[in-house]
């Protein structure tokens, strides 16, 4: 029952930001457990106690189908050799389409002996390639092959490890939430439990992390400044205003003093300025051209971590986009925007 209720790994032990704690029961657990012995359902009683959200039921039965695919046997192979593009005429193209055919991502009906890599073999690598977060170019290559050629058991691990996942996340949820998939890149607006809206991501450089915790929006900013926060001063802008004196200019940054005042940038003693004796603030106004876009999304949290646009719009086509210093940059922020102002 402890395992059901919040899972067997603690999740602290991976990431001291994890705040989302929950109490066992108000009432004693010997009784509780003696009450669940006395019920005569001891097993629909236990089952009672995992997450009822439709995220776990997905997973469970997502967890079933994997494990049919892999007591099927391993999925038919495709050789190895130069990317496949469409409309290539290609020996391995057969060995391709029963291998999508096996997964059931061939969406055209055309005959599995064809060498000809077509519209329907096409369409069907893509929602193949967005079905597993690749580049949906249509074309096979390196990344996609091996994607292609994974163990039919490979899913089965992953997908038990995000059930222990929503045993931490999703008992007591409320029904409406914002959620981010970090490493999915990802986010979604789910309102009474049903996704309704849902864009591309853009989140932490693997060595700058979105941190992995819960907050409440309490409202939104549009035109924002952007304060440059310390670790993006120490790490970034410092370094490169003694490398490069056109730095601030080029970024549109503006030094001021604690108390908003601003300070010319050529009285500041750049090369040996640091972290521990830089005593002002860097701050860009608002624009197109702005760190944070045109609207951020405000939650109270330690991280100064928030939800925003971006300018960097084109980052948003590629498949990996882990580009940010720890906030989650979102593709259009104003229908989320316009969602949570109409709730």
């Amino acid at each position: 029952l402890y395992h059901v209720i919040f899972g067997k790994v603690d999740p602290q032990s991976f990431d001291a930001n994890w705040n989302f704690t929950r109490k066992i029961h108000v009432e004693d657990p010997v009784l509780f457990v003696h009450g669940a012995i006395d019920s005569g359902d001891l097993y629909g009683r236990v089952q009672r106690e995992y997450p009822q959200h439709e995220m776990y039921r997905n997973l469970k039965a997502e967890l079933a189908k994997a494990r049919a695919r892999a007591d099927a046997g391993e999925w038919p192979a495709v050789p190895d050799g130069p990317t496949l593009k469409p409309g290539a005429n290609d020996p391995r193209v057969p060995a391709l389409r029963r291998r999508l055919a096996s997964s059931g991502d061939l969406v055209a009906d055309s005959p599995l002996d064809s060498t000809a890599y077509d519209a329907g073999v096409e369409a069907s690598v893509v929602a193949f390639q967005t079905r597993n977060g690749l580049d949906p170019d249509g074309a096979v290559g390196a990344a996609t092959l091996r994607a292609l050629n994974a163990p039919a058991g490979a899913a089965i691990e992953k997908i038990r490890i995000n059930l222990e996942r929503g045993r931490w996340l999703l008992h007591g949820l409320d029904p409406t939430f914002v959620i981010v998939n970090v490493a999915g890149f990802q986010t979604y607006y789910l309102r009474d439990g049903k996704v309704i809206w849902s864009a591309r991501a853009q989140v932490g450089k693997p060595y700058r992390a979105t941190p992995i915790f819960r907050s409440t929006i309490t409202y939104l900013v549009l035109n924002p400044t952007w304060t440059v926060p310390p670790s993006i001063l120490a790490q970034d802008i410092l370094p490169q205003q003694r490398r490069d004196r056109s730095t601030l200019a080029r970024k549109k940054l503006e030094v001021i003093d604690n108390a908003g005042n601003p300070v010319p940038a050529s009285s500041i003693d750049w090369a040996n300025a640091t972290p521990r004796n830089f005593r002002y603030m860097l701050l860009q106004g608002p624009g197109p051209d702005n760190a944070l876009g045109r609207v951020k999304f405000m939650f109270p949290n330690e991280h100064s971590v928030y939800l925003h646009d971006t300018p960097s719009k084109a980052l948003f086509q590629k498949s990996d986009r882990a580009f940010s210093s720890g906030c989650i940059r979102i593709e259009n922020p104003f229908e989320l925007a316009t969602l949570l102002l109409e709730a």
